[in-house]
């Protein structure tokens, strides 16, 4: 990515996320609407939606920014010395600029209104643990995947958040950005302001552990550094 200067870097970040929120909440509303009050068919629309589009745009912004679009992420990737921090600080605001956008790009294709907060409660210990291991999974399939397999790395991302809407009780927000600007949508992907700092919380515990494990389980015989 040498060859991208920090602000096209940081347009990635920023328009790689707002088109995936727009995907997140608008396969949400879409699939709440024609799912007849059918709760199941509506998440398996979002979800198709979601792990779809996260193979399509880490392939497209990977070689830009390397399609972060996750504060969590980017956090790991520093304290890995992958992104220097004042790099990596840039990317946390892109993030999350870039979500609110997309959540009002989505409002705005569907006819709602365009400034919305949340009223969907996501609380208790059980969904925290579900975003703590649904971000610890991702921080492991993408740590992973750059090591041995970093062509796939888009694809198991994908396939991994369209499994963890489905095996984690907390739907696998798994993003603080993404947490944020899903406050900001009263429809069926939200998530209530309330709720929002717990999750937080448990996603960048889930992926410094993240780190701390695969730092070690991914190390070569000689101590030296994976990269």
């Amino acid at each position: 990515m040498a060859e991208f200067d920090p602000g096209r870097r940081l347009a990635g970040e920023a328009l790689g996320t707002a088109m995936l929120l727009a995907v997140v909440i608008g396969s949400g509303i879409m699939g709440e609407r024609l799912a007849g009050g059918n709760v199941a068919i509506a998440l398996l629309g979002n979800t198709l939606a979601t792990g779809t589009a996260l193979v399509v745009l880490i392939t497209i912004f990977g070689p830009i920014s390397g399609a972060h679009f996750n504060p969590a992420v980017t956090v790991a990737l520093a304290l890995r010395r992958d992104i220097g921090w004042t790099l990596a600080l840039g990317y946390l605001a892109a993030q999350v600029v870039g979500a609110v956008i997309g959540v009002w790009a989505a409002h705005a294709m569907f006819g709602e209104p365009i400034l919305q907060i949340s009223a969907k409660h996501r609380d208790g210990m059980a969904l925290g643990f579900s975003e703590f291991v649904a971000t610890f999974g991702l921080l492991a399939t993408i740590l992973g995947t750059v090591r041995f397999r970093p062509d796939f790395t888009p694809t198991a991302v994908g396939l991994y958040i369209t499994s963890a809407y489905w095996f984690t009780a907390s739907t696998s927000f798994a993003n603080p950005a993404v947490t944020i600007a899903r406050s900001l949508s009263d429809t069926f992907a939200g998530i209530a302001p309330v709720s929002v700092a717990p999750f937080i919380a448990a996603q960048m515990i889930g992926a410094v552990v993240a780190v701390a494990i695969f730092g070690w389980l991914l190390r070569d015989k000689g101590g030296g550094a994976n990269s």
